[in-house]
């Protein structure tokens, strides 16, 4: 398999930021790690060893992130919008400098990237898809939460108005701009969860964010998994194996 390691520093973060790439040709898809993660934990995870005959046919090609998690929503002791808007500069690195090096990396100016990841990194994907569509062709997002008045953030409804524009079941409903519903109904949206341990409230926030996609006529596959599939990494790699086939022969 085709692998490069990247890093550079990032003039919107102040700080290095890597990432690495695994093969050779295929839709590009960025990752993004769990919470807290890093760039290489879809490799030492297992995942790419998971899927690899779609990377090594050429069908795929992975750009796998770093993340600010500990900087941004996990950061406790810093106000909810102050955490907002480190992750508003992570924002404008992903799509102004990591979205642009893939272009160049696949020779495709104009390509849009699935956003894909797990647990945090679902989160991450469904956002930034919701966000910046003309980026962003869609999402495999796996057991995520989607909105962030959840205890995992120590955030609470009080905090929303800060926060607002990066919790997607909260600003979702109210959003009515034609342009994005036109790029959500032309993209390929897939969200999946478990309904077995460590689940619960990513079940919940995946049933809450299939009746808004419904409510808006937005297609989406909404996949609610058994109650033996658990928030873990052997279900993530099946469930991965299932959709890429599906999206990629």
């Amino acid at each position: 398999m085709h692998t490069e390691e990247h890093r550079w520093h990032s003039a919107h973060l102040n700080r290095e930021m890597a990432l690495k790439v695994y093969g050779h040709w295929g839709k590009p898809y960025i990752v993004f790690p769990c919470s807290r993660g890093r760039y290489f934990d879809y490799e030492g995870m297992g995942m790419i060893a998971a899927i690899a005959n779609f990377i090594d046919d050429g069908r795929i090609k992975l750009f796998c992130v770093d993340s600010i998690d500990a900087e941004s929503w996990y950061d406790f002791s810093i106000p909810a919008g102050r955490r907002n808007d480190r992750h508003e500069a992570y924002v404008r690195y992903i799509t102004t400098e990591v979205i642009p090096f893939i272009r160049s990396h696949c020779h495709q100016d104009t390509a849009r990237v699935m956003a894909n990841g797990c647990s945090m990194g679902a989160f991450h994907a469904v956002n930034f898809f919701l966000k910046h569509p003309d980026l962003f062709e869609g999402t495999i997002a796996l057991s995520g939460l989607y909105r962030l008045d959840r205890s995992e953030f120590g955030l609470t409804g009080h905090d929303i108005g800060a926060v607002y524009f990066n919790s997607p079941i909260h600003y979702l409903p109210d959003l009515s701009d034609p342009w994005y519903l036109e790029q959500y109904r032309c993209s390929n949206i897939i969200v999946c969860v478990g309904q077995g341990s460590w689940e619960q409230e990513a079940e919940a926030d995946t049933r809450h964010l299939q009746s808004v996609l419904a409510e808006k006529s937005i297609p989406a596959w909404i996949d609610i998994w058994g109650f033996d599939v658990n928030h873990d990494w052997p279900w993530w790699f099946r469930q991965m194996n299932h959709f890429l086939a599906n999206l990629h022969g």
